[in-house]
């Protein structure tokens, strides 16, 4: 067994991790497989797919460096430590630094801790800020070359499902655009294919461009598996700084009421019931658990997916937003979400539920009365 060293530096830890990155790989993430230079797995948590890699060789520092992950679905990304951390779901990096040094066999079989001596988090901090103000900087620039959306193959994809009613209000409101050919890529090391997409804009509460979400859409048509989707294996990514932040519908501070749920066709889905109700995609169910709450909001509407990650973000954020005094209320769908509701039930009925969901108060204020 190599010899408990009790002050190793956090850089010599990760560094020793990386040389064993798919040895680490292989334990954390068993659900997933190595492709040429890299392990594919879902994400942080071991979940099986292909949205998250890590890269297995490279340089000893830096963005190409042995260990560096990213999450393509997620925006998110890191070092073997992060990872550790995220799978393990440590808080403490203490804690994290112990179960990277029982993994790699440093840490000995007696019950005093390991004095490691570190800082409170990994000392490559200037790497990670570096990175993730370029994918910042990156997603800016998509976002603003990507064209208006009235008149595209983006609005056609919303219009057939089912979102019709809200098109021109939100199409001019700057969350959402459409580009003719958004570049994907399978695995870090494929060719890029350029494919039309859905893009939005991922916002903090000041409005700031933080990130984007791209939806790749088929140009041969609509079906009911896809449902307008790319015949690509994760055709929904994001990119950027993503936690605590979303995808607005009506302006981020100064609210009193919001509506925050996952997607981004969910919510475009209550609009049309709701056009005027201020309201926040985002984009899966850690992140809706994670939502930063505006200042002055007094209640809080949580459009929750009817699945089991669906009803964590439920209970994480009603937690959230009690502890600061909002008042949060439920918005459960019939079926799978609001707009497999809208879809399949239609507006009419889809009004009805909410309307017995939501306070009188916010029916009066921010419900579309029904077409005569």
């Amino acid at each position: 067994m190599p010899k408990r060293d009790f002050t190793m530096p956090v850089a010599e830890l990760a560094q020793m991790l990386a040389r064993q990155a798919e040895a680490v790989c292989r334990h954390y993430l068993s659900a997933g497989r190595r492709q040429g230079h890299y392990w594919l797995v879902g994400d942080v948590h071991n979940t099986p797919g292909r949205s998250l890699f890590v890269r297995l060789s490279g340089g000893g520092t830096g963005k190409g460096a042995a260990g560096r992950w990213q999450d393509a679905a997620e925006g998110t990304h890191g070092d073997l430590l992060d990872l550790i951390r995220e799978n393990c779901g440590l808080t403490d990096f203490r804690d994290v630094a112990e179960e990277a040094r029982r993994f790699l066999g440093l840490a000995g079989s007696d019950s005093a801790p390991a004095a490691v001596s570190i800082d409170p988090a990994p000392n490559n901090t200037d790497d990670t800020d570096a990175m993730a103000a370029q994918v910042q900087r990156s997603a800016r620039r998509l976002f603003a070359k990507a064209q208006s959306l009235p008149g595209t193959l983006g609005e056609t994809y919303l219009r057939r499902r089912g979102i019709t009613s809200v098109a021109v209000a939100d199409i001019d409101s700057g969350a959402l655009r459409f580009h003719p050919r958004c570049f994907y890529r399978a695995t870090p090391d494929a060719m890029p294919e350029a494919w039309p997409a859905l893009i939005a804009a991922v916002t903090d509460l000041d409005g700031m461009i933080t990130g984007v979400h791209r939806t790749w859409l088929d140009p041969g048509g609509f079906d009911r598996i896809r449902l307008g989707k790319a015949p690509l294996e994760t055709p929904r990514r994001a990119m950027g700084h993503l936690l605590g932040h979303a995808v607005r519908f009506g302006l981020a501070n100064g609210l009193d009421v919001l509506v925050a749920g996952e997607g981004i066709e969910t919510m475009l889905s209550l609009r049309c019931v709701m056009p005027n109700m201020p309201m926040a995609a985002a984009l899966s169910a850690g992140h809706l658990a994670a939502l930063l709450l505006p200042t002055g909001l007094r209640r809080l509407y949580i459009a929750r997916d009817a699945d089991s990650a669906g009803e964590r973000a439920l209970a994480g954020l009603t937690e959230r937003a009690y502890a600061a005094g909002i008042e949060a209320i439920t918005l459960s769908p019939s079926l799978g979400d609001f707009n497999d509701d809208l879809r399949a039930l239609g507006l009419a009925e889809l009004r009805a539920k909410l309307r017995v969901q939501l306070t009188p108060q916010d029916v009066a204020r921010f419900m579309k009365p029904a077409e005569i």
